[in-house]
Parts: structure tokens; C-alpha cells; sequence
């Protein structure tokens, strides 16, 4: 097959690039030629800025294309504009983010409903508070520019290696250095998340198969918990005599080091991070165990610097200290 990946050099549109190069597909890239590549010189790279310039499709068409980096309406809209008819069976990826809040943990594709926000900025910037319904935007109009065929991938946390944002990676590097790890609760709290690999793969498979509709790229479900995943990751990789300390949300409030435990969706559980994965499983979604995703992170990662972004260990112990 001809696909088109929008995005394709960074985390989740790298892992699809290569998943479908290794598929044996005719893969062509286009994005802004900034963020270095590791993708095979058999994939066709394609220079474009959907705040400018995207004539690079001109005259190109392609059986699917796969849509990595819609943000805002209008990235839908320019990539639409610039492939007419010309882009085959059109695949965005979406999020849960989208949705409104369930009332209740396992919703499906089909109980789940998208966010509405009349008072939505389309042209706004992305942030923690914008970042769903400007997805839930994006969809609509990618269904009213694509067709009602086109497919919505709309994964949980995505982990694994290239990670830009490094949020799983925090938690890898964190339990290496072993210790006493301090984990924000509470431990009821859902939480669900896929390999970038794994998500790829799927992509692919929606593409070949010509899959419909949409689908919750994710698991386990029932949902894991926060505290537990990264339990697990020190189980797997933690030097001896590492302990996880669970603490409680208003201390961490308290130190104002919200930010600072990426993944974390704070004091409550989020509904969104408990939904029903059964439709992606019956159509080949495979999940790896989370073993091989930590794997994955320490291999890439290696020997690199503490990022100053992350928590520090005086404001790690400080917490510990007011949390006891």
C-alpha cells in the first residue's frame, strides 16, 4: 500500500513510519523536516508546515493516510485541502481525551461521547484544559472533510522509547536510581497506557484491513492503577532495597509539585483512563507485556542526564520528609 504519514519522524508517527516500512509498504512522510530521523532512507520525506507551506502533495495520491499531529481544526483542514481526493482511507489519531468524562469506568466506542465546548478557541493553544475538546474538534470536522468512513485511533498514555514529552521515561529513569520513590496517589486511581510500538501496529493493520469506525488503543481492562505500574516497572527493574512510598495528593499540592509526577491525573480517578478495549483486541490490537516498554526506554535512553524539568531529589525528599 501508498500511505502518507502527517507527523512521522517523532514517538508515535516514528513508530508507525517504521511498522509500516517493515510491513512492506510504500511509506511517504511529510512534516517539517526539524525533529532528526532514524526512518530508512526508502521512505520518502516530504517537507511541509501546516501553518505554511504544504504543496509538497501536490499531485501525490495514496491508498491511506494516517494523520499524527492533529491539534487543532485547522491542521485538519489544511491537510484536507492539500490532498483533495488524493489521500485514500483517512486515519487520525485521536485520544480519550476527547471524550466527555464517563460516568462510570468501560465505556466503548459507542457509549462514550465527544466533548462539546461551545466557548472552544479553534485557533487557541493547546493545554491540559484544551487539549480534548480541540481533539474532539479535530474529529468533527475530519468526518465532515474525510467522509464518514474515516477511522479514529484513540489511544490512553502512550509509552515506550522517542518519547518527546519523556513522561513514562521519568518513571524508568526514577526507578533505576532506585531508593525511596515517592508515587502520588490515590492508589485506586486508573490507568491504562500502549506501546508506541503497539499502537503502530494497529495503525497499520487498520490500514491494510481497511478497518472503520473507532477504536480504544490501550489496555489492561479492567484498568491497572497509577501506583501499581510503577510498582511493576521497580519490580522488573529497581536495584535491591528500593521502596515506592505512596503519598497523599494534598501533600503534593502543598509542595506545588503537581506538575512534576508526569502520567499522574491527580486526586481522582478519571473514567476516561478505564475504558473498554474489546473492540480493538477482536480486530488484532496486541498488547506487550509492560516489561518490554520499560526494556525499550532504558535501551534508548542510556547514559543520559537527569532532565532539569524533572523532579528533583531535594524536592523528592522534602516531600517524603512532609508526607510521613
Amino acid at each position: 500500500m501508498r500511505m502518507l504519514i502527517a507527523g512521522g519522524t517523532s514517538f508515535v508517527g516514528r513508530a508507525i513510519a517504521w511498522s509500516a516500512f517493515r510491513g512492506g509498504h510504500d511509506v511517504t512522510v511529510i512534516n517539517r523536516g526539524v525533529t532528526p530521523s532514524d526512518l530508512p532512507d526508502a521512505i520518502r520525506r516530504l517537507v511541509g508546515d501546516r501553518t505554511g507551506d504544504f504543496s509538497a502533495l501536490a499531485g501525490l495520491s495514496f491508498d491511506a493516510t494516517i494523520d499524527t499531529v492533529a491539534y487543532l481544526p485547522r491542521d485538519v483542514q489544511v491537510l484536507a485541502s492539500a490532498l483533495a481526493d488524493r489521500g485514500g482511507h483517512h486515519i487520525q489519531i485521536s485520544s480519550v481525551s476527547a471524550y466527555a468524562e464517563p460516568p462510570f469506568p468501560g465505556a466503548t466506542e459507542s457509549t462514550a461521547t465527544l466533548r462539546d465546548d461551545p466557548d472552544l478557541d479553534p485557533n487557541g493553544p493547546v493545554t491540559s484544559t484544551s487539549y480534548g475538546p480541540l481533539k474532539a474538534a479535530c474529529e468533527r470536522l475530519a468526518t465532515g472533510l474525510f467522509g464518514p468512513d474515516t477511522t479514529f485511533v484513540r489511544p490512553t498514555f502512550v509509552i515506550g522509547s522517542h518519547d518527546a514529552t519523556l513522561r513514562f521515561p521519568y518513571w524508568v529513569e526514577r526507578v533505576r536510581r532506585g531508593g525511596e520513590i515517592a508515587v502520588p496517589g490515590p492508589r485506586a486511581n486508573a490507568m491504562q497506557y500502549v506501546d508506541a510500538r503497539d499502537l503502530a501496529d494497529f495503525v497499520v493493520r487498520v490500514a491494510e484491513h481497511s478497518l472503520r469506525g473507532a477504536f480504544h488503543v490501550a489496555g489492561p481492562y479492567p484498568s491497572s492503577h497509577f501506583v501499581e505500574v510503577v510498582e511493576q516497572t521497580a519490580r522488573h527493574l529497581a536495584p535491591p532495597n528500593t521502596t515506592i512510598r505512596e503519598v497523599t495528593p494534598e501533600s503534593v499540592i502543598e509542595e506545588h509539585l503537581e506538575t512534576k509526577f508526569p502520567l499522574w491525573t491527580g486526586a481522582r480517578s478519571e473514567n476516561t483512563l478505564g475504558v473498554d478495549n474489546s473492540l480493538a483486541l477482536a480486530n488484532g490490537l496486541r498488547l506487550r507485556p509492560l516489561e518490554e516498554s520499560v526494556d525499550d526506554v532504558v535501551a534508548w535512553w542510556g547514559d543520559r542526564e537527569w532532565p532539569a524539568h524533572w523532579l528533583t531529589s531535594d524536592q523528592e525528599g522534602r516531600l517524603l520528609r512532609t508526607s510521613k
